[in-house]
């Protein structure tokens, strides 16, 4: 029987324990938490990221999807990421103002004329440096994620500025879109989303403004005789993590999961654009409510009554960024 040195025989121990801790070695577990139901665009981009990163990174990679607030809520996610007790979220952009005054950039009302100029201004290179802006305080964007363009509602006819002074309206936690309203003579009122309805119903707020499918899925139609189909906002949701984890995964992880998270946010802008038609549709067969169109003038005029929020803004948001989001309305 061949005997090895003693030596030789030790570094082959090593070299077989090695190999087996290699081989044992547990996959990353990447958390994914948001506060919106599966069936949605972002629930659904959620589950095609987890199904594409275990295909593509079989044992190396477990992506842990948490839907409707189930790990943590609107309040605390943000903490839960800077803790590391979660590694990626999709919240609205509306929720980045304490961290970047430049992301208020997407709440300027009848800033972009339609989504394919958001689509051309986030894909550009203004775009892209709002998605690394506050790696200084460890968040880091991957992706732009829509919801949709906004349309407003109301409990009377919004078809000229006017027509909003002195009702009250729903508004995010964010002080654009409470100066949007101020601008017309309107009253905002902060709100959650989840008691809009209510809110509505007993005339707390007489109005609000959303995408046509956060309208539908909360049965807004019930409890609003009008829509201005005004396209005057953007909710979206920017899909952040950890900026220290993100960097400290190995290269040939974190080079996948960047191009599949591209790929996921192609199919989840589509599915959003296809579920606002539909649950338009849905509005219109329900006649329960008028939908209003407005002409090019009537449009020109809200924006016009609007456009002074721009400005207030402009020293926070920075006057290059807003030049650069206007020129987007240009189709190259």
């Amino acid at each position: 029987m061949l005997k090895l040195p003693k030596a030789l025989l030790c570094a082959a121990t090593l070299a077989l324990g090695v190999s087996g801790f290699a081989q044992a070695a547990d996959p990353i577990v990447i958390k994914f938490a948001h506060v919106v139901a599966d069936g949605t665009p972002k629930g659904q981009g959620a589950n095609l990221f987890k199904k594409l990163a275990e295909e593509r990174l079989p044992g190396k990679v477990r992506v842990e999807v948490y839907p409707n607030s189930s790990l943590f809520g609107d309040g605390k996610e943000m903490e839960a990421l800077l803790l590391g007790d979660v590694q990626l979220l999709a919240p609205s952009l509306a929720k980045f103002e304490q961290y970047t005054k430049k992301v208020q950039i997407f709440d300027l009302p009848f800033l972009f004329d339609n989504i394919a100029a958001v689509d051309r201004f986030q894909h550009g290179p203004q775009g892209k440096e709002l998605l690394t802006s506050m790696e200084d305080k460890n968040i880091l964007g991957l992706a732009y994620w829509h919801n949709g363009l906004k349309q407003l509602s109301a409990n009377k006819p919004l078809r000229e500025p006017k027509d909003a002074r002195g009702l009250k309206f729903r508004v995010q936690a964010s002080s654009v879109l409470e100066e949007q309203f101020k601008a017309v003579r309107a009253n905002p009122r902060k709100m959650s989303f989840a008691e809009v309805y209510q809110g509505l119903q007993t005339g707390v707020v007489n109005g609000t403004e959303n995408t046509w499918s956060n309208y539908e899925s909360q049965k807004v139609h019930e409890v609003q005789k009008y829509f201005t189909e005004s396209d005057h906002g953007l909710i979206d949701y920017m899909v952040i993590t950890n900026a220290k984890f993100w960097k400290g995964l190995p290269a040939d992880v974190r080079g996948p999961l960047e191009e599949i998270m591209a790929e996921v946010s192609i199919e989840v802008n589509k599915q959003a654009e296809a579920l606002n038609q539909s649950s338009k549709q849905k509005i219109i067969d329900a006649k329960t409510s008028e939908i209003i169109e407005l002409t090019p003038e009537q449009r020109a005029e809200w924006r016009e009554a609007m456009r002074p929020v721009w400005e207030k803004f402009q020293g926070e948001i920075g006057a290059d960024l807003i030049k650069a989001a206007e020129e987007s309305n240009k189709a190259s």
